[in-house]
């Protein structure tokens, strides 16, 4: 049944930074330079077809040496949930940061699902190029790969029903497959954005990423989620600290129910 899923966002990173930094052309917009916080999250789908990870966060270490502060290992906090890794039966991949493949290999049994314009992408030769390789892992991407070669990788284009009341949405823009996962509940649908949205202040007014593959395929991605939002779905923004407010505590500071 659809309206059997529930949806949690589990927190397990931080990072302050500048917006000049998060920020596409800051500068450009004439404002004074503040810090802002970006919030690192997974996302866990449940429900009587089994459970689904989407993204599976930073490795802890990877994240000290870029300077984030782990609030937790994403691993502890899916227990928590009382989700074993070794036994997940599908993992979503939204695209291939570091911060959403970081412990794909914690996953043994799972298939993983993902844009097959996004997976292409990082075998070719623009995956090595100075601004999109900064926020991959040569090991990470290397693993990904490996997965296809052992039938456990599942590609998919443009939009692709993962299990009745779960549909993978290809929007593009911050990676060339960027995907966002729309999940129908008994409480209603939330789009879970990932990085099409980073923060709802970057979606609610309209200003890209600094990391981005198509600028003007991130404003359509912008676009296609206002017109979710007017259906009546909830959006999780990506990074945002906000999402543990707007939605309900189930674990204080870490995770939050979505649906």
């Amino acid at each position: 049944m659809t309206d059997s899923w529930e949806a949690f966002a589990v927190r397990f990173g931080r990072h302050r930074l500048r917006r000049s930094a998060f920020y596409l052309n800051y500068a450009g917009y004439g404002e004074p330079d503040d810090d802002v916080t970006m919030d690192y999250y997974f996302w866990v789908i449940r429900g009587p077809a089994g459970t689904i990870v989407v993204d599976t966060g930073f490795a802890p270490e990877v994240g000290r040496r870029r300077g984030r502060e782990v609030l937790a290992d994403p691993m502890e906090l899916l227990g928590r949930l009382g989700v074993d890794a070794s036994t997940v039966r599908t993992v979503v991949v939204t695209h291939a940061h570091y911060d959403h493949i970081g412990n794909l290999a914690r996953f043994p049994s799972a298939e993983v699902v993902m844009s097959r314009r996004e997976h292409e992408f990082w075998q070719g030769p623009f995956a090595v190029r100075g601004h999109f390789a900064i926020p991959t892992e040569t090991a990470e991407l290397r693993h990904l790969s490996s997965l296809r070669t052992t039938g456990r990788l599942t590609l998919v284009e443009e939009t692709y029903q993962l299990a009745p009341g779960v549909e993978l949405l290809e929007v593009g823009g911050h990676t060339p497959g960027q995907l966002v996962v729309l999940v129908r509940g008994a409480g209603g649908t939330v789009a879970l954005a990932s990085d099409a949205i980073h923060t709802y202040e970057e979606y609610e007014r309209d200003r890209p990423f600094g990391i981005v593959a198509d600028v003007p395929a991130m404003y359509r991605a912008y676009d296609r989620i206002r017109e979710l939002e007017q259906q009546g779905v909830r959006v999780v923004a990506g990074h945002d600290p906000d999402v543990m407010t707007r939605f309900t505590p189930y674990f204080t500071d870490t995770v939050c129910r979505l649906l």
